[in-house]
């Protein structure tokens, strides 16, 4: 019988655009190719508001004066042999540094020291489906194996032949063209717009919304970013959030964790964005959105028109309308002359992820009878017996049949508890494992959470008479290589 983990200690088609033609972008200081700065995490969650936000039915005299504060690049400048354009809508997201615009109280606060590296470490491609009812969001590690097409490097001048090099520093070599050529190049999905943000906007954005709900099963505790969150349900200000988005040494799971967590605090911000009435204040929205593009770079082609349009028919959108999911991890330490250790994907399941963006078909299938929970262990390393506190004949089998069916590890014989009064189901469990409690509390609604001392591995289940069902659950393991696909609604917190 397998021990479950104990708890950490310490229709329509609608008409394509014409790329823009090149013009003359705003540019700014060139970045270094050696510098090599803290990994600060996700700052591009903010920049999916832009699309979302659009909704409010704001005027266009309004948001082309917004649009003014967007900085413009041209990514797609003399770009030859692009993949061929899919259906939908694809934004490659990338995010930046900026802590030279952050005040020096708040840097020491949030632990934003050093120089800034006007660097990237966030890639995501985000889909939005043709009828503009779904968001696919896909994670790109910082530390991808990619090669690059020939370039000519930003800084020195010097033309490269195509070489290995881990996908953040397409950036640092070739700015936002290279970084598209690339992404291009790995996944074959063709980049209609490109945004670029800095944690700057992020903070800013998470503050004018009134903070963002997220949940955690476990504490969360980091000495790089400052980050110590109790279990539980916390509403995290701009800076608390900066720290939580980019927090990487939590758990052992390293980027690819903290991914997951980027991932979770975008669905957060949706939901926070799309049911707190934000949408249906013209003002609220207005202070959102120019928190928003205050820090953005885009190309020329995400204009007043593009946001307008697509934010008219997403009125209805919510977190159950996104998906979100890290490319399939073949190989976790990679390693490359000259390089240093990568990430390798999975050619045959990063193919079919991006096949299905190509098709603009979900990357998950729609489960009936709404969203399976997530959970901090999975059933099948969980051992549980069950005991019969009623007086009903057959609860005890019938319980355990429904927690195996559900894939716990019951014992098989259940027994008869010392009492038949038991009105609500009781989850008895040792405090050592009380995530594996709560994960088995989850898949029964309504039940109560006991901690025994000295209980041990096998939790164990008195069936009440309140008893009704077993709900599927399942965890997401994010140590597993990536690939798992989740529904923003299965995210939030509940």
């Amino acid at each position: 019988m397998p021990t479950p983990p104990r708890s950490p200690r310490t229709t329509a088609t609608p008409q394509r655009r014409p790329q823009p033609s090149p013009g003359r972008a705003r540019r700014r200081a060139a970045p270094s190719a050696r510098a090599r700065k803290p990994r600060w995490g996700l700052r591009v969650v903010t920049t999916l508001s832009v699309v979302v936000l659009a909704s409010a039915g704001i005027g266009h005299a309004v948001m082309t004066s917004l649009e003014a504060d967007i900085v413009r690049v041209d990514p797609f400048k003399d770009m030859k042999n692009r993949p061929e354009a899919g259906h939908g809508m694809n934004v490659l997201l990338v995010g930046t540094d900026g802590r030279d615009k952050i005040g020096a109280e708040e840097r020491r606060k949030y632990r934003l020291g050093g120089a800034p590296c006007h660097c990237t470490d966030t890639i995501m491609i985000v889909h939005i489906s043709e009828d503009r009812e779904r968001a696919s969001v896909v994670s790109l590690p910082r530390d991808s194996y990619a090669v690059t097409p020939p370039h000519v490097d930003r800084t020195t001048g010097e033309r490269h032949g195509g070489h290995p090099i881990k996908l953040n520093a397409a950036y640092a070599e070739g700015g936002p063209q290279l970084t598209v050529r690339t992404v291009e190049g790995m996944t074959k999905v063709k980049i209609d717009h490109y945004l670029e943000v800095d944690f700057t906007s992020f903070m800013k954005t998470v503050d004018v919304v009134g903070g963002v709900r997220i949940c955690t099963a476990d504490p969360l505790k980091d000495s790089y970013t400052g980050l110590d969150l109790p279990a539980g349900q916390h509403t995290l200000e701009g800076g608390q959030a900066l720290q939580y988005v980019r927090a990487r040494h939590v758990d052992g799971a390293s980027d690819l964790g903290r991914m997951k967590r980027q991932q979770r605090f975008m669905a957060a911000l949706v939901d926070r964005v799309t049911s707190s009435g934000i949408m249906l204040n013209p003002m609220k929205f207005r202070d959102v959105t120019r928190a928003v593009l205050g820090s953005v770079r885009a190309d020329k082609g995400f204009g007043t028109d593009e946001m307008l349009d697509l934010g008219r028919a997403m009125r209805n959108f919510s977190p159950s309308s996104s998906e979100f999911t890290t490319v399939p991890i073949e190989g976790m330490g990679y390693a490359v002359e000259g390089v240093g250790s990568t990430l390798k994907w999975d050619p045959v399941r990063s193919e079919r992820l991006f096949h299905a963006l190509r098709e603009d078909r979900p990357l998950s299938a729609h489960r009936p009878g709404g969203a399976v929970p997530l959970v901090p262990v999975a059933p099948q390393r969980i051992s549980v017996q069950v005991e019969n506190g009623t007086s009903t004949p057959g609860l005890g089998r019938r319980v355990d049949a429904a927690l195996a069916a559900a894939g716990f590890v019951t014992t098989r014989t259940p027994v008869t508890h010392a009492t038949d009064d038991v009105k609500r189901t009781v989850v008895a469990y040792d405090p050592r494992w009380d995530r594996s409690a709560k994960s088995l509390a989850t898949a029964l609604p309504g039940s109560e959470l006991r901690p025994v001392a000295g209980l041990g591995a096998t939790l164990k289940v008195i069936a009440g008479s309140d008893f009704d069902r077993v709900r599927k659950v399942r965890a997401e393991d994010p140590g597993q290589g990536g690939g798992g696909v989740v529904r923003g609604d299965e995210v939030a917190c509940s």
